[in-house]
């Protein structure tokens, strides 16, 4: 009695292309140190002296029958002047040229609304002398 046995082939290597492992920039920072809470001066120390002057006061604007008015700051008072001034400027640059595009308009859709009103009548007047023939 025989065994049967088989013939197998020899394996070829498969080709794999490589991929690289991808790295990356791994952002870091320097840790916050946090002091102790039961942080106290040392022995000895005192404490700095704070700077105690206050800011003069705000000017004011008193009339007599109503209560005083607080003037703004310099800053203030620069940059609404400033955008109030550009905005007159810029309307009354653009005021001419808008009322002139108003007026070429205005003409314009009269001129066709007429147009209309006459193909309209026109239209009634045929119809009318059609029905009477």
């Amino acid at each position: 009695m025989e065994i049967l046995t088989i013939q197998i082939q020899p394996i070829q290597p498969i080709e794999t292309v490589e991929i690289p492992l991808p790295t990356a920039d791994v952002p870091s920072y320097v840790p916050l140190v946090l002091p102790p809470s039961d942080l106290r001066e040392p022995k000895g120390t005192k404490p700095a002296k704070e700077n105690t002057e206050q800011p003069p006061p705000q000017p004011t604007l008193n009339l007599p029958p109503l209560p005083p008015i607080p003037i703004p700051s310099n800053e203030v008072l620069i940059t609404t002047s400033i955008a109030a001034i550009t905005a007159v400027a810029a309307t009354t640059f653009t005021q001419p040229i808008i009322e002139n595009i108003k007026k070429k308009l205005q003409k314009f859709l009269q001129g066709k609304i007429n147009k209309w009103k006459e193909n309209r009548k026109k239209k009634r007047d045929s119809l009318q002398s059609s029905k009477k023939t």
